[in-house]
């Protein structure tokens, strides 16, 4: 027995100097000194020897297993430091190569606009409302002057959820949010997503952007919409900019009209851009209807407001020359980076 504990301890020491992971040197403790280990098999017998042999036996025993125990604690310490100067070697850094530069990110052409109109409109003292995309039938069409029969509707055909929901086809439904919780006067803009039925195509999508303004006070006129208009448009893109108003109808303002703005491209001359018209469309607006203050409990005789609405992406096709409106919504980075 005492030459197979020092066969044990040569065995396990021989092996050692193999072994070259964490791995296989906890293999290599459980061959030896695990419960089914050679040194843990040998221990078993001891029970058979004599009470002399005993203490002689065992004393070997402990003295083999103190050794192999001490032999592994140092390889692991080897193994350890082995590791951690390869990791060393491999995380170096090199204090003399160049630095990696991070692209810095911007603003999406839509989202630099909008803000750039937000800032517009509250240097004229207007406050931004927003609402619900997911909006009740009677705030998207019957309190705006819009009954369920009326023909107007097909021209806004939008997407469903039940009878009664939908999801919005204009921001107006913030108007009638703000003119049932706050008296004149009100001046705010509602910009944010609408929806639309639509086919995707160069100038239309199912979903897109939509900034509607609302003044109501005493005395409001059109002259007071014509002054905004001009301001605004001026602000955005270009103090020499002239407006023209079209008579029109809505029917849920009254009188209306279509805001055009003079032609950027021509100065008014006619070209390609206008269809030769000299002025591009800007915005529809009008007198709030009567009735749709007396919806919002304001009394008609007492107030006067005008609203308007427009396209965020056909403003910022103007603004940058995009002649397709899906090009702001493919994230082609190419695209976006000329902005």
């Amino acid at each position: 027995m005492k030459q197979a504990l020092e066969r044990i301890g040569q065995c396990a020491k021989s092996e050692l100097d193999s072994i070259r992971d964490s791995k296989d040197l906890e293999a290599l403790r459980i061959k030896f000194l695990g419960k089914k280990g050679e040194l843990t098999a040998i221990m078993k017998g001891m029970a058979s020897l004599s009470a002399e042999e005993r203490p002689v036996i065992g004393q070997i025993a402990n003295k083999v297993r103190s050794d192999i125990e001490e032999a592994i604690e140092k390889k692991a310490n080897e193994l350890k430091a082995a590791a951690f100067e390869l990791k060393l070697k491999e995380e170096k850094l090199d204090v003399t190569l160049p630095g990696k530069s991070r692209e810095l990110g911007r603003l999406h052409p839509l989202d630099a606009v909008m803000h750039e109109i937000e800032d517009i409109f509250i240097g004229m003292g207007f406050d931004v409302a927003s609402g619900p995309e997911v909006e009740y039938d009677y705030y998207n069409f019957e309190a705006l002057n819009l009954p369920p029969d009326h023909p107007a509707r097909d021209t806004q055909d939008t997407f469903y959820i039940s009878d009664n929901v939908l999801l919005r086809t204009q921001t107006s439904p913030v108007q009638i949010r703000v003119m049932e919780q706050k008296k004149p006067p009100i001046r705010i803009i509602a910009p944010g997503r609408v929806y639309r039925s639509d086919a995707v195509d160069a100038t239309h999508s199912p979903l897109f952007h939509q900034i509607e303004g609302l003044v109501v006070d005493k005395g409001i006129t059109m002259g007071d919409l014509v002054g905004i208009s001009e301001m605004f448009i001026k602000r955005l893109y270009g103090e020499n900019l002239k407006i023209r108003l079209r008579p029109h109808h809505f029917p849920f303002t009254e009188p209306s009209a279509e805001v055009d703005m003079e032609c950027f491209n021509c100065g008014g001359k006619g070209c390609s851009m206008c269809k030769g018209e000299g002025y591009i469309e800007l915005w529809g607006s009008g007198m709030v209807h009567p009735k749709v203050l007396k919806n919002c409990g304001i009394d008609p005789e007492v107030y006067s407001g005008f609203a308007f609405g427009m396209g965020l992406e056909r403003l910022v096709m103007r603004k940058y020359g995009i002649t397709d409106l899906r090009l702001l919504y493919e994230n082609d980075l190419r695209f976006l980076g000329q902005f």
